[in-house]
């Protein structure tokens, strides 16, 4: 078993490295597809490999002179403060709700989500100045990838196009800035409050070597492959996720 988790951390986070969308939002519903584990541990381990991915992604897209923009550094800073937000949230529901239910509420939204980031190319892009207004779609983007366990990535993409105008490639670093800082206030926030101990992660032993060589594979090959085929590959893979979701669904109904 250890062997499939660290295949599922490396492809996941290769193609999130590529595209933008992290990993998680491929681990995520993978892992709940499984159920091997309960909801709360998937959420932690979902957490700690896209964040193993974002780490040496960042420090290979820096080393390569990627300069961070004034408004994503706001938008990030938000993201920090919606990690927060987004984990209590999801620890309040664990206690109020059954495992099926969270997994129902958790893949009938990001579907959704899903399926608007794909009719992105199709909604006119609005670039925002507004510090305020930029920070508070950091706040949301945090929240919702912490609560969901996913990162964000393709939800950071969508917002990142239509409110602050980027290329693909920028809009694939820019993702990844936020996953890094999105998780990393999520885990320090578990770390300080609820603990680790309390999750079954067994299987991070596997799932972070293959969170963080699929970074370095994933932040290689952006600058290696053609703007259209990373769009082509966002799509096919987004259209894969959203069938997964609604099979998980179907599945705890």
């Amino acid at each position: 078993m250890g062997l499939l988790y660290l295949l599922i951390a490396l492809i996941a986070t290769i193609i999130g490295g590529l595209t933008g969308i992290g990993g998680g939002v491929i681990i995520k519903p993978v892992l709940d597809a499984f159920a091997h584990f309960d909801v709360a541990s998937i959420n932690i381990l979902s957490s700690v490999t896209i964040f193993s991915m974002a780490v040496v992604s960042f420090i290979r897209h820096s080393s390569n002179g990627f300069k961070y923009s004034k408004q994503l550094l706001i938008i990030a800073f938000g993201a920090i403060i919606g990690g927060l937000i987004g984990k209590e949230l999801f620890f309040f529901l664990t206690k109020n709700m059954n495992d099926q239910g969270i997994i129902i509420m958790q893949s009938s939204i990001l579907a959704l989500l899903l399926l608007v980031v794909l009719m992105k190319e199709k909604i006119n892009t609005k670039v925002v100045h507004n510090v305020l207004v930029i920070g508070l779609l950091g706040i949301i983007l945090g929240t919702t990838s912490s609560f969901l366990g996913i990162g964000g990535g393709p939800i950071n993409v969508f917002v990142l196009h239509c409110f602050l105008d980027m290329n693909t490639k920028e809009l694939t670093v820019g993702s990844i800035f936020i996953i890094l800082l999105s998780q990393l206030s999520k885990l320090t926030s578990v770390g300080l409050t609820l603990g680790f101990s309390t999750f079954n992660l067994d299987m991070l032993i596997y799932m972070v070597p293959g969170g963080i060589l699929g970074g370095l594979i994933g932040s290689y090959l952006l600058h290696k492959t053609h703007s259209s085929h990373i769009k082509n590959i966002f799509t096919i893979v987004i259209i894969v996720i959203i069938a997964i979701n609604i099979f998980n669904i179907i599945k705890v109904i």
